[in-house]
């Protein structure tokens, strides 16, 4: 379950750190009398009554006119496409109008705070906004009740010490409420796990990275897809991701690729966004490729310079986001597909793997 991202816009100075740190019942934002103290988006994960789980995040404001007013406004704009609920204080400053607007231009839905405002009310008012929910399966129907389900999941360097990652605990946790028989392996005892069997899975679902060994064990018949492709179906447009994967075959050494994270992490020697993929797209083109990294909220304005876009699976990102960068980058006229296409399309198998619906 994605948490909702409420953000607090307003000019500078004008009580957002204060009603951010009221409503967390704790000192999130350093609150201070001095213009401009919040200099980046402060987030904290909350849960709130009748909203469940959220992420408050505390911009850093508009209307400051010091050598870095306009960078903090920057930031605090790119906050915009992550947003699910927008409070805006109403300060009296100017711009109030103008943010509003960029708001609702974005179809956010808006709370608006004339000054002082109560925890209850505020609560009220944020639960009143909240977006309907429309909750789709991971699984997107391509198994049921009673079905086995075979989970590839390589234990490699990337891989969290002592955990699973986020879409291997959100799928198997989806698995066992459909009431699914799920098989866990890593992609040594796939064999194993398949020899087990008294007959071939219902899916098998493994991690992006490990599509050429898994395909090379399994049945051609096995249905087969990945951890990515499955969240690319729940929060983005998997159908654009899988056209734009052809962009792939057009590439030419030299091009500008972008690829895309939604988080913020330190990169391994086996990172698969900014080694492996990058890899396997120069040995694809034969020649080098100018490969861009964007990592967290970072995300180009201008896209055009760019051949093709490859977003992260998305595990941490919310629909919202996800669905704003695609149609960024389709105004732009840049293909975007996604890691678990895009490894499926430069390991040949594109074609074979089951796409959710």
């Amino acid at each position: 379950m994605d948490r909702l991202q409420i953000a607090f816009f307003g000019a500078t100075n004008s009580g957002k750190s204060t009603l951010v740190n009221a409503l967390a019942g704790q000192e999130v934002s350093l609150v201070s009398d001095l213009p401009g103290t919040t200099t980046d988006p402060v987030r904290k994960a909350i849960e709130l009554p009748g909203l469940g789980p959220c992420i408050l995040v505390d911009t850093a404001g508009y209307g400051d006119p010091g050598a870095l007013g306009a960078e903090r406004e920057r930031r605090s704009r790119a906050t915009i496409d992550a947003t699910d609920i927008a409070v805006l204080l109403r300060s009296g400053h100017p711009e109030d109008d103008r943010w509003l607007q960029l708001l609702r231009t974005a179809q956010i839905p808006v709370v608006e705070v004339p000054g002082r405002s109560l925890i209850p009310d505020l609560i009220r008012d944020l639960q009143a906004a909240r977006p309907d929910e429309k909750p789709r399966l991971l699984t997107g129907g391509l198994v049921g009740k009673d079905d086995v389900v075979v989970l590839v999941m390589p234990q490699d360097s990337e891989a969290p010490k002592g955990r699973l990652i986020l879409p291997q605990v959100q799928v198997l946790r989806e698995l066992l409420d459909l009431g699914c028989i799920p098989v866990c392996c890593q992609p040594e005892g796939l064999q194993r796990a398949l020899d087990g069997l008294n007959a071939p899975p219902a899916l098998t679902i493994t991690d992006s990275q490990a599509f050429a060994k898994v395909n090379a064990i399994l049945p051609a018949d096995a249905p087969l897809t990945s951890f990515s492709i499955l969240l690319a179906g729940a929060k983005g447009d998997i159908r654009t991701f899988v056209e734009s994967a052809k962009a792939i075959d057009t590439l030419k050494p030299g091009d500008r690729v972008l690829i895309a994270e939604a988080c913020t992490h330190v990169p391994d020697t086996e990172d698969i966004g900014r080694v492996k993929i990058p890899n396997l797209l120069r040995k694809k083109v034969g020649g080098d490729l100018a490969v861009t990294i964007a990592a967290g909220n970072d995300f180009p304005d201008d896209l055009t310079p760019y051949r093709l876009i490859i977003q992260c699976g998305g595990c941490v990102a919310s629909e919202r986001l996800l669905r704003s960068r695609i149609k960024k980058a389709l105004l732009s006229g840049v293909p975007i597909t996604n890691y678990g296409i895009a490894l499926a399309a430069l390991t040949g198998i594109l074609n074979r793997v089951v796409i959710p619906g």
